[in-house]
């Protein structure tokens, strides 16, 4: 059975896309630890992060700094922080998310309910970020 993960990549379920290539997508999270939490996750459906091949991680992590730079852009958070927790879903993804303190990373904290329309605008801060650091034919329409 494909994973969560996979299905929004397929488009069979919703997600808020801020970033897609051949190897990988970025969206949102739908329980962010902060406002802009976004998931890098490959297109190849790998549970471990370590059964990735090495150009398949290293893309995972350019993609992330990226995304990186545009949540600090967007949110202007002291730091941006990423996790590869691995629990959630079986499908290695990576956590990129705008940090505060160390405290923005506990997962228990995390925002089971978000506002649609505040994840929408995170969204949409996001890809102008994208597109401002040269990654718009990467920014999904």
């Amino acid at each position: 059975m494909a994973s969560v993960f996979s299905m929004i990549i397929a488009g069979d379920l919703p997600g808020r896309f801020v970033y897609a290539d051949d190897v990988c997508v970025a969206f949102l999270s739908i329980n962010p630890l902060s406002l802009g939490h976004t998931l890098v996750v490959p297109r190849v459906e790998v549970d471990h992060w370590l059964d990735l091949d090495d150009d398949t991680i290293a893309h995972l992590h350019v993609v992330g700094s990226r995304v990186g730079r545009a949540i600090q852009q967007a949110f202007s958070p002291v730091r941006v922080g990423t996790a590869i927790a691995g629990f959630e879903v079986p499908h290695t993804h990576l956590h990129v998310f705008a940090a505060d303190s160390m405290q923005t990373f506990d997962w228990s904290a995390a925002d089971p309910d978000p506002d649609a329309r505040v994840l929408d605008g995170a969204a949409e801060a996001i890809r102008a970020a994208l597109h401002d650091h040269g990654y718009g034919d990467h920014v999904p329409a």
